[in-house]
């Protein structure tokens, strides 16, 4: 049987959240007239960062100082936002997340878990 890793856990936890956004970019529109004007569009979206947020947090110091190409703390920093002040998030903001920043996170927690795979053989 094989040993449960908790970090290869949460990378797989965050490319399904990614995944999730892309699914709705698809469903919805890729587009930010078709984010700001959807309600639902931006919630669902919004749901799935604080998730990643979440999970961000469950990321030892040592994981994050290893693969520092994504800003963690940012990370963790936007699920606190959304957790704690959502009437005040910045829907453009939102929007740069989604279209930039959602698939470069998903690509590296791709590139982690073939490392850590890598790994095992």
């Amino acid at each position: 049987m094989p040993k449960y890793d908790k970090t290869v856990a949460i990378m797989e936890r965050i490319i399904f959240y990614c995944d999730e956004v892309q699914a709705f970019t698809e469903r919805f529109g890729k587009t930010y007239d078709a984010f700001k004007n959807d309600l639902a569009y931006q919630r669902a979206c919004s749901m799935c960062i604080l998730q990643i947020g979440e999970l961000a947090t469950r990321l030892n110091e040592d994981f994050r100082k290893k693969y520092n190409i994504i800003p963690w703390a940012n990370v963790c920093g936007m699920r606190n936002r959304f957790a704690h002040d959502y009437d005040n998030m910045f829907v453009p903001r939102i929007w740069e997340t989604i279209a930039d920043d959602i698939p470069a996170l998903r690509d590296y927690c791709i590139f982690i878990l073939s490392e850590s795979r890598g790994k095992d053989k």
